[in-house]
Formats: structure tokens, sequence, C-alpha cells
């Protein structure tokens, strides 16, 4: 083992000679705390070591032990469930041990050395396998059944393979390959900074569902791709963070808390074994992986939480499962490096930023897909990567939104003056985008209904001709305008407050199936085009306005998922009275 000696400590930026030997990225331990650490610089004897623990009272010619090792984490049964800290250690075990507060050089390995796992191999003696073929099976949770992989280094030909209870560091399979022989273990370990291998990255095809109608409908990601929500504080990043987590149709969850407030974790940790997953009835939790690094908890565990929780997220999309990471916020996680180069006296890039940025922010997204996995036999999987940027006062010119914009392929901008009206999810309808709207059309043709794009494309062009007419009323007044130019405002106003408008908070609204939100704005849309038909017969707009039925649209959203018949009656009800308006029209003219 390396052993140096600590010459310079700032923050928690220590440097330390006698280091020759050591690589980048290796684990150290820091002082007889054995503060855990991780070297980012090497120039000559010198390692720059950034520590992932508060350094007071860490002084020059304390001793720093080198691993040997990169920053690795733990795979295996056991992370469902579990809440861990940026470096993988479990927050609850911690507590048990040290209380509300985390002791320094506490090290706590990530899975559980003591619990039992029952093990069913789907293998037998004398098979030959491959990196990544799948060797037996271990329910985890109610939820989750995870595979026993072949490690991506090794392959041969199944000498002994056991069923039954071990504990994830007991051996379950034997492989020989020649003269070699590699026993294989319930747990893995992975270089967090190090992408897991695959075979082959395929092109969209899915929409990862989230029940939020203004990103389904109008602005959909795609299972595997990657999506970024920035907007000034109180805009409802972490909100929509939270929704989507709560209910993207992914199998597996993994949810980042880097750098925020620790109340928004403690709502997350609160919430999610109470919610209840809408398609099996059990407790979200029981898919869910969070890690957990608060804005007190020390800088540099930051800059290694997004590494961990992708590595993780990875390990499951290897299974061939259907993965969601939500990242809040990747600011602060630049933010950490910001601080880390300046430490280093780094030539700082655009306001301060290291000039590595963009690379860095590039390659944690490309880390996202939908791929074919490393196995003897077909298997897919998909990682779908969801960050949320917070730009200082909602500047979309700051360098972490535009690097950021420069990789993802879905742009949810949200507004804080659609915030301030108190319109949530406070994104954009104008300023928003996704790349995937062409690649999805066909899942939505297929899966929903046949006239889903044209509907939500109507929409769009009703929204954008609002925003133009609002210019002409704010000069001359709505009187000014053609009735079927305030029959256009009066629908678009429908669709902004009566489908767009969404509160996480209710019940029923909290979450709409890609069927039901497709009822909701065909209704307004059919209200839309039968109301064109009688102004053009002499109705006046203003008994279009009085209609009674309009608040039956305005409710319909609250209509549980069971009861959909009731919208299509409100078309029903629309025609209904429309009919009976032309009547009158038609008795007053005679």
């Amino acid at each position: 083992m390396i052993e140096g000696k600590i010459v310079r400590v700032s923050g928690p930026l220590v440097v330390a000679s006698s280091m020759r030997g050591a690589r980048m990225y290796d684990v150290v331990n820091v002082s007889g705390k054995k503060l855990m650490g991780e070297i980012i610089e090497l120039k000559d004897d010198l390692a720059s070591i950034q520590v992932y623990e508060d350094t007071e009272g860490i002084g020059p010619g304390e001793p720093v032990y080198c691993t040997g090792f990169p920053l690795s984490v733990e795979l295996g049964p056991g992370l469902i469930e579990s809440i861990f800290d940026g470096t993988q250690r479990p927050l609850n075990v911690i507590r048990k041990m040290s209380g509300d507060n985390i002791a320094r050089g506490i090290s706590i390995p990530g899975l559980d050395r003591e619990k039992k796992w029952d093990f069913k191999p789907t293998v037998k003696k004398g098979d030959e396998v491959e990196a990544g073929d799948i060797l037996g099976e271990v329910k985890e949770t109610s939820l989750i059944t995870i595979k026993i992989m072949v490690p991506p280094d090794a392959r041969g030909t199944v000498e002994d393979i056991k069923k039954g209870s071990f504990s994830v560091e007991e051996t379950i399979a034997i492989l020989r390959k020649g003269n070699q022989k590699k026993e294989i273990k319930l747990l893995q370990k992975w270089p967090v900074r190090v992408p897991r291998p695959f075979k082959k990255k395929l092109s969209p095809e899915a929409a990862l569902v989230t029940g939020q109608r203004v990103i389904d409908t109008f602005f959909p990601v795609a299972k595997g791709g990657t999506a970024c929500v920035p907007g000034p504080f109180g805009s409802g990043k972490t909100v929509i963070q939270h929704q989507l987590a709560k209910w993207a149709n992914a199998e597996i969850i993994v949810y980042i808390g880097c750098g925020e407030r620790g109340n928004e974790m403690t709502d997350v940790l609160l919430e999610f074994p109470e919610l209840v997953d809408p398609r099996s009835g059990e407790p979200l939790m029981k898919r869910t992986v969070l890690i957990a690094n608060t804005s007190n908890m020390p800088v540099a565990a930051r800059e290694a939480s997004v590494y961990t929780g992708i590595t993780i997220a990875e390990y499951f999309r290897d299974m061939g499962m259907d993965v969601a990471l939500m990242a809040d916020s990747t600011s602060r996680w630049a933010e950490a490096m910001r601080e880390i180069s300046g430490r280093l006296e780094e030539m700082p890039g655009e306001e301060g930023y290291p000039a590595y940025l963009g690379a860095r922010i590039a390659s944690f997204y490309e880390r996202a897909g939908r791929v074919v996995c490393l196995s003897s036999k077909k298997r897919e999987g998909a990682l779908s990567v969801i960050g949320a940027v917070s730009p200082p006062g909602g500047d979309l010119s700051d360098p972490v939104v535009q690097a950021t914009l420069r990789v993802v392929k879905v742009f949810w901008s949200l507004e804080d003056k659609l915030a301030a009206m108190r319109h949530f999810p406070a994104i954009s309808w104008l300023n928003s985008y996704s790349l995937y709207a062409d690649f999805l059309e066909n899942f939505f043709r297929e899966n929903v209904d046949r006239e889903f794009v044209k509907n939500e494309r109507l929409a769009m062009n009703l929204l954008q001709n609002e925003t133009e007419l609002q210019e002409i009323v704010r000069l001359v007044g709505v009187d000014a305008l053609s009735e079927n130019d305030q029959l256009t405002l009066e629908v678009s106003r429908s669709i902004r407050e009566d489908f767009l408008h969404q509160n996480a908070f209710h019940d029923v609204d909290t979450y709409t199936s890609l069927k039901k939100q497709f009822l909701l704005l065909k209704v307004i849309l059919h209200f839309y085009e039968k109301t064109k038909g009688v102004l053009d017969s002499g109705v006046p707009i203003s008994a279009i306005k009085s209609m009674k039925v309009r608040d039956r649209i305005a409710r319909a959203k609250y209509i549980p998922e069971k009861e959909l018949s009731k919208i299509e009656e409100i078309m029903k009800e629309i025609d209904g009275e429309l009919a009976s308006i032309s009547k009158e029209e038609v008795k007053t003219e005679a």
C-alpha cells in the first residue's frame, strides 16, 4: 500500500506527497481518521485529493493511504428501497451507528453483508455462458426480481452452481475457462466513472409515460432518452422531478438529490414509502433507489453522487429493465466541480466553471439510452435521464444550461411568470421542445389513438395563434377581434386551464393516463370544431361563451380513470347544447 503525507489542506482539497505509483481516481484514506477521498490530479509525487468528508482538524504531516482501487459501487441484491449518500454509504445504517449526524471516517459497505437472499439458478452445470448472461434470479421486493449476471469481464463453462439462501459475498457459481476458475457472487463492483458496457445502442421507439399532460402530449421523452428541466427558484423543478419519479412507467426509479435542500429530500423520503404505484398497488419505494446528498453535506461527495446514481441505474438496465434516473439538480453538481477546480488553481472557463464542464455534462447524459445488453441471448434495456438545472435568476444563458441543451433532446422550460400565475406545471408551451416527437408518432398512434398526434398539433397551433392575438388585444381590446378569433382565445384558454394545468397534490389530477389525456384534449377540440361551425351559421360568440357545458369541460380532468366514459358523454352534451342554441337563434330571427 502506498503511504503519503499531507502537505496542504484547502477545504475539501488535500495535497499529499510521496504518492508516486498512485493512479488517477484511486480512492485514498486521509489521516488517522481514515476520511474517504479520491485522487483528481497527479504531479510528480504529489497527489491532489478531493475528500468526501469534512476536513476540519486535518493538517500537514498526517498520513494518506492509497487503496489502489477507483471509487466503485456495490451492485447486487439490497439496492432497492435503500437510501445512500453520494458515495453509496447506507444512511439508515449510519444513523443507527452515529445518530442524526454522520460521523467522520465512518466506513460502511453499500450492501448488507449479513442478509440472506434466496437465489434460484436459471442455468445448469456444464452450460457455456458469456459476459452478461443471466445465471439466476433473486426476488428482492414484491415488485422487483433482479437478475444475477455474469460480470462483464468473465465467461466460460459453469463448473458449479448452487441454489438456496446466500449473503452477497458468498459464492453462488464457479466458471471455468481453460485452467482458470472464477468465483461468481451475488455482489459485483463497478467503478462509477466508467460506463457499463453494452452491445449496441438502439433508436428510441416507446414513450416514457409520466402521467403529466403537458409532457406526454406536447413534449414527450422516449424510454432511453434525455431531458432537462431548467427554471428559476420557485418555478416547480423539484415537484416535476418528484412527479416523474412517482408516476413514470419505468420498472426502476433512481432519484439523486444532488445538493438540494434537506427539507426537499425529507419530503421524498417521507412520501415515497406511502405512495402507491398505480400499476401494481404496492408502495413506490419497492422499485426505487434514493441517493441523498443534501446541500449541507460535503461538496466533494456531491460531485460523486451523480456517478454513483447512474452506475446503479446502468446495472438495472443491463438486466433488461426500463430505468428512469432523476438528477436534482445538475447545477449543484456543476458548482461542486467549480469549487474543486478553483482549489486546484485550474484556468477557469465561463463564469468560473472549469473548461471541461461541457465534456463532463455530455459524458453523464450520454450514459442514457436504449441498448442491446451484453448477453449471448438478445435482451434490451433502457435508461432515461432527466436532469433539473437551477440557473441563477432563471438565466437560460447560464453555462450549465447551455452545455446541457447541447446534449439533451427534450427541453422543458419553466417560467416564473406561469408559476406566479399559479399555473403548474409551469412548463412554457412556446419555449419547450422535444426532438423525440417524430420518433414517437407511431407509438402514440398504435397505443393510444390514430388522432393523438393530429390533435396535439392542432392544439399547439391554437396556443401559438393565441399568443399573436393577445398582442392585438393589448393594443385595441378583445372586442376589436373577429368572432372566430375570439373563439380561438376562448378555446386556447380552455387548453391552458383545463388541460395543461395539473394539480400534483390532487388525488385524481396528479396522474393522467395517455387515454385520458387523449379524451380530455379531444373534448376541447370537439368543442372548437362544433362551435366554429355554428359561428359561421350566425350564432353570436356571446351565446357560445355562456354555454353550460363549459363547466363540465373544465371539471373533466377530475374524472377518475375508471369512469372515462363520462368524458366521452361531454361531447354529446356539447352537440346537444349547440343544437338548442341554433334552434333558439332560428326562432329569434323568425
